[in-house]
């Protein structure tokens, strides 16, 4: 059993990299047909207050995001500090949307709050509790986006979608059914298959909801600042959702090529290619790029904290 499950994975990583290979030959193709002059163009278009917008969006976004730790700290009840928290959280953020969320958001989670004295329950539970909020805000936004038929396919696809409402109930359903789980669980410990599962209590599980919902919401908000004004924010909304899921499917650092893939995909009748990948890739400046510099520089400082408390024998503050 166990060199039929090592032949099984090693299929799965052949196959892997047989995507990627061919997502990457695609994207060469795509790129050596796209007017990068005016894709530049678009780019040295935006304002001074567009560019403005999106930082202080951007800020926000990271921001409410380091309160989904900041909350797991009830949650997982230890007492590190609120600043550190959130810096940690930051910092993982940042990494996790360019490298990853199981190297960025919990490699380097499991690493700082390991240095900072917690142990590997509390660890778990904070990934946990961070990664569910994330998953929870999504399944209602993009449940209710559905259900309204508020993204649709091109009309030249000619798929129906029919299907696709049901889907969006079927996601409310799911946020209303933990909802209520965590109403009747009442703190209960849960043993599944050796590992213990507690749900939140509703007024943390209602909090959970509540910032995902508003992060995603932020999220497309600075991304429909780049788009031009024809473009609605439930149809940018609706698309980044659909782009996520691809994006976490696909297990693509950054979702690198799939983001573009998505966005031109279903908006590609509606604006002009080198708008859309102008306004994507500022939309990668402003969210990716930008804080992953920020996050390494912050990566370095708790590192350089960390050595000097274990020099002085303190634990880290």
């Amino acid at each position: 059993m166990s060199a039929r499950r090592a032949r099984g994975r090693r299929w799965r990583r052949i196959a892997f990299f047989v995507f990627l290979a061919v997502v990457a030959v695609l994207l060469v193709r795509y790129a050596a047909s796209v007017d990068w002059p005016q894709v530049g163009a678009t780019l040295a278009g935006y304002s001074a207050l567009t560019l403005a917008s999106a930082a202080a969006l951007t800020v926000g976004s990271y921001l409410l995001y380091s309160c989904y730790d900041v909350a797991a700290r009830r949650y997982a009840r230890h007492h590190l500090p609120v600043p550190h928290v959130m810096a940690i959280s930051l910092v993982a953020y940042a990494f996790s949307l360019n490298v990853g969320a199981l190297v960025g958001g919990a490699g380097f989670r499991y690493r700082m709050y390991s240095h900072a004295g917690l142990g590997i329950g509390a660890i778990s539970r904070i990934v946990a509790f961070t990664v569910s909020t994330n998953w929870i805000g999504y399944l209602l936004l993009a449940g209710a986006i559905f259900a309204m038929r508020a993204v649709a396919p091109p009309p030249q696809w000619g798929v129906d979608i029919g299907l696709l409402p049901w889907i969006g109930v079927a996601m409310l359903l799911a946020v209303g059914a933990y909802l209520g789980a965590c109403r009747l669980s009442h703190g209960r410990v849960f043993h599944v298959r050796g590992h213990h599962l507690r749900l939140p209590s509703l007024p943390l599980a209602l909090l959970q909801v509540a910032m995902a919902a508003c992060n995603w919401s932020l999220m497309a908000w600075l991304l429909h600042l780049f788009m031009p004004p024809e473009v609605s924010y439930g149809t940018v909304l609706g698309t980044l959702l659909l782009a996520a899921v691809a994006s976490a499917i696909a297990h693509i650092p950054a979702g690198i090529g799939v983001l573009e893939a998505v966005f031109l995909a279903l908006l590609g009748h509606q604006v002009p290619a080198p708008q859309l990948l102008a306004a994507l890739l500022a939309y990668r400046a402003c969210y990716y790029l930008g804080p992953l510099l920020l996050a390494v520089a912050g990566y370095a400082l708790l590192e350089a904290r960390v050595r000097r408390a274990a020099l002085a024998g303190e634990p880290v503050r």
